[in-house]
């Protein structure tokens, strides 16, 4: 895998903010993974936090940033060091999504739009393997590539105030699940009644950036089913591992 040409900025007194090539790329994705471990493994005594995005890094710094050359440099050192041959542990989280049309309250909209009906919405939503690219907007909010064209839809221009935990909404060509009731204005298709964020837990979100995601059709009944065994605590997601 090629080294990417990076830009390195000042991004305030603590932080230097790292850019790669502005798309969303698997490639860049395992990029800037490695290298955001490289520099934890490296800089943990010099770092507060290093928080990634689609196409960046931000390294935020225990102390002011004197000499920005110097800093630029040394990351620079890290990055093409960087093995590009690490593989990351990641895994396959199957969550279950009941897209009854009491739940896809757009569905109706975009099945309208895109000339499809209820049976290929599903088909083409649950039928692709998604890769998370980052976690972001709400604690467990996870941001998922690899959408097929022909579900791509627009974000409302008029966000709703309060979007039900657990809707799953589409946004231009991404996906994703809203992890507590929240304002939003992605296009929703459907609910899960997994819990992805729990604050009580020792990991509160227990996916990660480089996970895959696969979707799969649940009725109204198992919806309620499901959603009785989490709040008891009782249910098992079920995964795979695919490195690691």
């Amino acid at each position: 895998m090629a080294n990417y040409q990076l830009k390195y900025k000042r991004f305030g007194e603590h932080s230097i903010l790292i850019e790669w090539p502005n798309k969303i790329d698997e490639d860049i994705l395992k990029d800037i993974l490695i290298f955001k471990k490289n520099i934890e493994n490296n800089l943990f005594k010099l770092i507060v936090e290093v928080i990634y995005a689609y196409n960046s890094i931000l390294v935020i710094y225990k102390n002011s940033i004197n000499d920005i050359e110097k800093n630029i440099l040394e990351l620079n050192k890290l990055y093409e060091i960087t093995k590009t041959d690490i593989v990351l542990p990641s895994k396959l989280w199957k969550i279950p999504v009941c897209y009854d049309l009491s739940f896809g309250i757009d569905s109706e909209e975009i099945m309208r739009t895109n000339n499809i009906n209820l049976e290929q919405l599903i088909a083409l939503h649950s039928n692709t393997l998604y890769t998370v690219y980052f976690i972001g907007f709400l604690p467990g909010f996870l941001y998922l590539g690899s959408l097929v064209e022909e579900l791509h839809f627009p974000r409302k221009n008029n966000p709703r105030l309060k979007i039900k935990k657990g809707s799953v909404g589409i946004g231009q060509g991404q996906t994703g699940i809203y992890p507590n009731d929240s304002p939003g204005g992605w296009n929703i298709i459907g609910n899960s009644p997994i819990d992805l964020f729990n604050p009580n837990q020792e990991v509160p979100c227990f996916i990660k950036g480089g996970d895959k995601i696969q979707f799969y059709p649940i009725s109204l009944e198992q919806h309620k089913t499901i959603s009785q065994l989490v709040e008891a605590n009782a249910y098992q997601m079920e995964s795979e591992v695919l490195n690691g």
